[in-house]
């Protein structure tokens, strides 16, 4: 477990291949180079990772000193209505436990799904009955040490909001919520925008999880626009300006809290750059304290 906040990017910035980089097997050194400490391997359209590759690839990022972890296929649902989806689901994120634990990587995030069709009470309950059939098979392949990181959402009509992914992690103590704060900003409709609402929500996975899990959660940050029917309409960078939330309260509570969470950046095409503009800011406050 780090000491401190770690900070990275998912997949690649536009700056990757515009230093002359070409293959992810460069990727650690890349983030080495930015002064960055992780890195998020993108499976989101699938699970598709050589066994060859991926060694080469763990023992880069163990050279560079590079923490990985893993994003599963979007097209998850531990909600669907139809069991043959979730039972999918479960093989996806088995198929995601394998190319992690190839990559060196103990998380993998998880999308949690819908519940455009049935009441949330309903989602959640299915979501819970396919999180611990999938903790159930990874135990059954010798994976039980790679955490399942159940996400946040930012449309309206998906299940995950603060309180259900928390009420997912409830399950096991080896699932860590992902808490994607530019999703929470969407789906609150900007809700999200002082040092008390990050306060809320830092607070209330202590008290759910406990401090374990409140000092080592995972995290997704980006400026997400959003619309007020639908939440989350897309992804933005730091320096669009035009939607938040801004980084800089989290950062100071993150110090003051002692927590130590993966932070991955998922800006649109300057995810390394802004996951660094927030360690420089997050060191500072550590200076502080």
């Amino acid at each position: 477990m780090p000491d401190t906040a770690i900070f990275g990017p998912a997949g690649n910035s536009n700056s990757f291949k515009e230093q002359g980089y070409k293959t992810t097997l460069q990727a650690p050194g890349y983030v080495e180079k930015m002064g960055l400490d992780c890195y998020e391997y993108q499976c989101g359209r699938g699970v598709r990772v050589n066994p060859d590759t991926a060694e080469k690839f763990r023992r880069k990022a163990a050279e560079h000193r590079v923490a990985v972890s893993l994003h599963a296929p979007y097209y998850i649902s531990l909600s669907s209505v139809e069991e043959e989806k979730r039972q999918k689901s479960v093989d996806y994120i088995l198929q995601s436990a394998r190319a992690a634990d190839m990559l060196g990587a103990s998380r993998i995030v998880v999308h949690t799904g819908s519940c455009a069709k049935i009441s949330r009470a309903e989602a959640l309950e299915l979501a819970k009955d396919t999180i611990q059939t999938a903790l159930d098979a990874l135990d059954a392949a010798g994976l039980g040490h790679i955490h399942i990181c159940p996400e946040t959402m930012g449309k309206l009509n998906q299940l995950g909001t603060l309180e259900e992914v928390l009420a997912l992690c409830q399950l096991d103590s080896r699932l860590i919520p992902c808490i994607d704060f530019g999703h929470l900003y969407a789906r609150t409709l900007g809700g999200i925008a002082g040092k008390d609402d990050f306060r809320r929500i830092l607070d209330a996975i202590g008290s759910v999880l406990g401090e374990e899990r409140l000092r080592d959660f995972h995290a997704h940050y980006s400026m997400i626009e959003y619309t007020e029917n639908g939440g989350e309409k897309r992804h933005l960078t730091f320096a669009d300006g035009l939607f938040g939330p801004d980084f800089h309260p989290l950062m100071e509570l993150l110090a003051e809290y002692g927590s130590c969470p993966t932070i991955i950046c998922e800006s649109a095409g300057t995810q390394a750059e802004d996951a660094l503009a927030m360690k420089i800011y997050y060191h500072q406050q550590l200076a502080k304290e």
